[in-house]
């Protein structure tokens, strides 16, 4: 049946068959041109990779010097993490300080009793304070979970509530302050203070008074009156000299209230003192006689005076404890001493813990000092949970006070536990109290700087791996990259020795070694020149014995000995990678400097991985303009050998019917006969 002929269907010769194979002869320039874009399109893609190896060795490099490198950034590390730590920018000096975390700020956090959980609150205006903020509310009555609502809504990041479920079918109404410190005191005013008051979350507060500090009221020692000055509401106290302000208010001794005022002093510098003047010496008069106009002048009176011999100045006398407090029965009790400051210090003492249920008659400061002024000003004596408007929390969770640290042995009073105005570029954050000083250093980010430099030999290594890859025909170069997954390995096999007569890439490898193992000068260490001396280079782990890997151009890194030049020669390892020899403040050398030097021409715009991606474009586009050319080509072709052979099919066709017609006609002929 194979060979059954149908005239229209199938090909007598096979001429489809026949056209095809000439056709496959035609299209050998064309499948040539074909595999060579595939070709080119690979070793655009190596190239492409190449590109990235470098671009990624450029920007490790250049982290390790640039405006931004990890050799400037600091660290702050705490000896008790729990007490204090601190975040440091670049701007911050390396130091190490001592801290004694005394306080911590707290903000105002007020409980009421447990309530029905069903209860209604009237409506009325609230007025709530924050400090000096007024955070007014118009509620127009509700349940508690609409009143709690309305003050988050409103508080205007000052305020907030929430309901607690102390008890089962109760609810115990939590409002806090958001901000810390003394100034941020949360008060009740309006309908807000009869609301906390029928809730018992505040109470009427104990006797609390400003001591008024009056030209009239205050008292001086006889023997140098002139030395005290009250201006403003602020009295100073000059050299020796003593004042006493009344007080007047009775202290019992479970008493919780607070005497507070602010002090600040004025210290003369050197030995000055005021050197009295040589008496003048008594004033005779010389007198006249005067007589028919005729005037004679008595003879003139003579005094003489022993020779004046300026006093020698008095031994200088420091005292800071110059606070005491004076009691109806006679007795006197010495305050914590001060320190200096120049602007005024707020200080606070516990009464309780002084006067031990005694009058206290005044405020004396007796200031003993020869070279230092003392100025005292905004005494007041206080219930220090009192809220403006005379409340004091009746069940407070924290209250409101300020942080106070030992920086040195200096008090440090701050609103916040975050403090950033205290050590320039550190920012000190407070987590617990301590009673020993806790030490707080701030030093160089070590690790980010080693990070740097293993990203950097990282990056390098690679590239250098692709390249010996790229350009060498030796099958161990894959076997030797013991951190090649087997899929990578199988990759780096397609594309071992593809650039093997390269000449850009094996001149770019030999630059490249001799830029990380040249010698740099560096300014503070003249031992330290080359990485090899801080842990890096072939063979850093002194491995024994023949190693063909190892003059591949890779570099090792000896770990320990890295740390102990980081932690001893940091600054010198900073010029090793980048320095300034020219004094413009710009890196001119190291090895960071030179590789991004190096690299730079291969990954800029318009270098040379650019220009080599560029150019196989221009390949392939002049293979696509053949490849359709010839297409065009094979497309006539085929269709002329079509034509042909189908004329070719149809005349035989035509030959073999007029062949069967005389056949026919023959066999009539004989038939009749």
């Amino acid at each position: 049946m194979s060979d059954i002929y149908i005239p229209g269907v199938r090909s007598r010769f096979n001429s489809d068959q026949i056209v095809e194979d000439l056709m496959n002869l035609e299209r050998i320039p064309r499948d040539r041109a074909q595999r060579n874009i595939d070709t080119l399109q690979v070793q655009k893609g190596y190239w492409q990779e190449v590109g990235r190896r470098i671009s990624s060795l450029r920007e490790s490099s250049r982290m390790l010097f640039s405006f931004q490198n990890p050799f400037n950034d600091r660290i702050g590390s705490s000896t008790d993490s729990n007490v204090i730590t601190a975040t440091a920018t670049r701007e911050a000096a390396e130091q190490s300080l001592r801290f004694t975390v005394k306080q911590l700020a707290a903000q105002d956090r007020f409980l009421s009793q447990p309530m029905d959980e069903r209860a209604r609150i009237d409506a009325g205006n609230y007025i709530f304070t924050v400090g000096n903020e007024e955070i007014s509310i118009n509620f127009r009555g509700g349940t508690l979970r609409e009143f709690v609502d309305i003050i988050n809504r409103r508080g205007r990041d000052k305020i907030a509530a929430s309901l607690i479920a102390v008890q089962s079918g109760t609810r115990s109404l939590l409002i806090e302050a958001k901000e810390t410190g003394s100034e941020n005191r949360l008060g009740f005013s309006g309908d807000a203070a009869s609301f906390a008051m029928s809730i018992g979350m505040m109470e009427v507060s104990a006797d609390s008074r400003n001591i008024t500090i009056d030209e009239s009221l205050i008292q001086r020692n006889a023997a140098n009156n002139s030395n005290v000055t009250v201006n403003e509401g602020i009295l100073q106290a000059g050299p020796n000299s003593a004042a006493a302000i009344p007080v007047n208010i009775f202290v019992s001794d479970d008493s919780p209230l607070v005497l507070r005022l602010e002090t600040r002093t004025r210290v003369e510098t050197g030995d000055t003192h005021n050197v009295p003047k040589p008496p003048p010496g008594p004033d005779v008069p010389s007198g006249s006689v005067t007589y028919s106009g005729i005037t004679i002048q008595n003879v003139p009176s003579a005094a003489p005076l022993p020779e004046f011999t300026v006093p020698a100045p008095p031994p200088r006398h420091d005292d800071m404890a110059v606070l005491h407090l004076a009691f109806s029965d006679g007795t006197t009790a010495r305050l914590p001493a001060i320190n200096d400051t120049s602007a005024f210090s707020a200080r606070q003492y516990n009464l309780a813990e002084v006067a031990r249920g005694k009058t206290i008659v005044s405020l004396n400061i007796e200031n003993s000092n020869t070279h230092r002024d003392i100025f005292v000003g905004k005494v007041e004596v206080l219930d220090p949970d009192s809220t403006s408007g005379g409340l004091k929390p009746k069940n407070a969770v924290s209250t409101s006070r300020d942080a106070i640290i030992l920086m040195e042995g200096i008090e440090i009073t701050r609103s916040t536990n975050s403090i950033d105005d205290l050590i320039p570029g550190v920012t000190l954050n407070l987590r617990g109290t301590s009673e020993r000083p806790v030490e707080l250093n701030i030093a160089a980010n070590v690790e980010a700087v080693k990070e740097a430099i293993i990203s950097f030999v990282g990056n390098y290594n690679r590239l250098m791996a692709e390249i010996n890859i790229l350009t060498r025909r030796d099958d161990r170069l894959i076997d030797e990259l013991t951190y090649l997954t087997a899929d990578e390995k199988t990759s780096m096999r397609e594309r071992l020795g593809v650039f093997a007569g390269d000449t850009t890439l094996n001149t770019f490898r030999s630059n490249l070694l001799r830029a990380v193992t040249a010698p740099y000068p560096t300014s503070l260490e003249r031992d330290l020149s080359l990485l090899a001396q801080i842990g890096i280079s072939s063979n850093a782990t002194r491995a024994s014995g023949y190693d063909p890997s190892r003059l591949r151009g890779y570099l090792e890194i000896d770990e320990r000995a890295l740390d102990l030049a980081l932690e001893t020669k940091i600054l010198a390892i900073k010029d090793l990678f980048a320095s300034d020899t020219t004094g413009d403040m710009l890196a001119d050398t190291g090895v960071a400097f030179n590789v991004d030097t190096l690299v730079r021409p291969f990954v800029e715009t318009g270098g040379i991985i650019s220009l080599k991606t560029s150019t196989i474009d221009s390949r392939i586009n002049s293979d696509e303009r053949r490849i359709a050319t010839l297409d065009r080509q094979l497309a006539a072709r085929e269709q002329d050998l079509r034509i042909q052979y189908a004329r070719m099919e149809s005349a035989y066709a035509r030959m073999e019917q007029l062949s069967n017609s005389l056949d026919n006609f023959s066999q009539q002929n004989r038939n009749n006969r």
